[in-house]
């Protein structure tokens, strides 16, 4: 669905459309054919097919929206790639309305409107700005859907010509895809970041979504970087400015939660021997370059000086990584680990890889085992060395 089908999703939005939608609730896509060919028996074809484009997008939507609301919004396919999950959209408003006190914020570049729908529910009053006019339609329908029409303000216009200054805070979500894919370059982003940078100096508080990928030495001054991840996966950086945000500050953050790791600068922990016990930091951890504080925590050491693996002869515990009981160090050689893990009945291997340009699924073709026992493996580097290192998860 792309600007072209405006008027299409204007149909959707009709008597005839939503009875449309209703009766493909729970429908299956292996299907589709026989639906649409007896949906156009007595709707017109056009109208058919938005409606299973919507239908197929909000079970795609599941996964970042949930069931129930995905089943009551409107969804483009680049709205529903590049939406933020709603757990992370939902501890951004909170540290926004909870946290810094903002009862109004513009959320520019708000694309579906994910993120002002989070920030209504928190209480905050929404000015939702995109350019897109297929976009803008969709955030609106979403914003009623949703009975949050009363707080969110949805404008189709350019972001640099809206005047911020009458908010409490902003938002920035710009655009990291081009035509060529994904945009690594923050002055590619679309408004570039320095622009962004510029918008939220205008008000009391601001927080810029950037990709997990950027390096630190591109954080501007003046901001608090977060990683944040959900589930184990790092899902965005956020560079915070003014009241609440300390410049040069790095945070890590977890969710479910939230449990949050603040950075204090530590030196990277003296690599040494493998122990017997192995921790690997959550993925927020390593993109906020905070290994070291969880090397501290679990009185831990590197396993190799570039590898962010923690090891320790003791065993701990921490939030921020999870733990491994490791019974054997090996070098790296196929046949070797294949011979062992047979020997130990071993069926199910998970495989984990840092350091190594081993594929742990042609791994896994090559070790064909069976048997009722279950293996981590690492595929890494020790001491500068391809290692195989194997255990199981600590209780």
């Amino acid at each position: 669905m792309g600007r072209v089908d405006l008027d299409a999703f204007s149909r959707l939005l009709t008597d005839e459309g939503q009875a449309l939608l209703a009766s493909l609730h729970d429908y299956d896509p292996g299907q589709e054919l026989a639906v649409a060919t007896r949906l156009r028996r007595s709707h017109d074809a056009g109208l058919v097919t938005a409606a299973l484009a919507q239908a197929r997008l909000r079970q795609r939507a599941v996964a970042k929206f949930g069931a129930e609301d995905a089943a009551r919004m409107y969804f483009t396919p680049n709205g529903v790639e590049q939406a933020t999950r709603a757990s992370v959209a939902a501890y951004r408003a909170g540290r926004f309305a909870d946290g810094l006190g903002v009862r109004s914020l513009a959320d520019l570049c708000c694309g579906i409107g994910g993120d002002a729908i989070a920030l209504a529910r928190a209480g905050v009053r929404v000015l939702a700005v995109d350019r897109d006019p297929l976009t803008c339609a969709v955030a609106e329908a979403n914003a009623r859907a949703l009975g949050l029409d009363s707080l969110i303000e949805v404008r189709r216009a350019e972001v640099a010509d809206v005047d911020v200054t009458g908010y409490d805070a902003v938002f920035v979500d710009p655009a990291r895809r081009g035509g060529k894919g994904r945009v690594f370059d923050p002055e590619a982003y679309s408004p570039p970041l320095s622009w962004a940078v510029g918008a939220a100096r205008l008000t009391r508080c601001a927080a810029l979504k950037v990709a997990p990928g950027i390096p630190h030495e591109a954080v501007p001054e003046g901001a608090e970087a977060e990683w944040v991840s959900d589930g184990g996966d790092v899902k965005e950086a956020v560079l915070w400015f003014g009241s609440g945000a300390t410049d040069g500050a790095v945070r890590a953050t977890l969710l479910p939660g939230p449990r949050s790791l603040a950075g204090r600068g530590l030196p990277d922990p003296e690599p040494g021997p493998v122990g017997r016990y192995l921790y690997e930091p959550d993925g927020a951890v390593i993109r906020a370059h905070l290994v070291a504080e969880v090397a501290e925590e679990l009185g831990g050491r590197l396993i190799d000086p570039t590898i962010a693996y923690v090891t320790a002869d003791e065993p701990g515990s921490s939030p921020f990584a999870t733990g491994y009981e490791i019974t054997d160090v090996l070098p790296f050689h196929v046949k070797k680990l294949r011979a062992l893990l047979r020997e130990r009945e071993v069926g199910v291997v998970t495989v984990k890889k840092r350091g190594s340009a081993v594929e742990p699924e042609e791994l896994r073709k090559k070790l064909k085992l069976s048997g009722p026992q279950a293996c981590t493996v690492f595929l890494t580097r020790v001491a500068g060395a391809p290692s195989m290192l194997l255990g199981h998860p600590l209780r």
